[in-house]
């Protein structure tokens, strides 16, 4: 059963495929934020699978966070992450991504819980 106080944890290395000048979203060979949100996103998801029924998933439809510090290649960065929210089928997490040197971004995650056959039915016949 998902309830809150489900707490996630994920880590990486920072990598030359996870910087800004690799993926297009800037010029500088730092942490990408959009590879920081998908560390997020990570975390969140795979804190609640185990807890889902067969046949179930879930998907992110909103986040609204901060990148407030850079990361270099080669450094640890991780996401900590807790459902403060269950509304039925959408749950609400708070996030917080760190690196070796502290806090490099936080905020608030949506995810809803669906059948991914139907989904991706829905999806096909879009």
């Amino acid at each position: 059963m998902i309830t809150t106080g489900i707490k996630g944890h994920f880590e990486q290395v920072v990598t030359d495929e996870l910087c800004a000048d690799r993926i297009g979203s800037g010029l500088v060979k730092v942490f990408a934020t959009p590879m920081m949100i998908a560390l997020m996103e990570q975390t969140c998801n795979e804190s609640v699978t185990p807890l889902l029924e067969s046949g179930q998933g879930t998907v992110g439809t909103h986040i609204d966070v901060s990148h407030c510090a850079a990361t270099p290649v080669g450094m640890r960065v991780w996401c900590d992450s807790e459902l403060v929210e269950v509304d039925r089928r959408r749950l609400v997490f708070k996030v917080a991504a760190y690196d070796e040197r502290g806090l490099i971004g936080e905020g608030r995650h949506e995810r809803f819980v669906i059948d991914t056959a139907k989904f991706q039915e829905k999806i096909n016949n879009k």
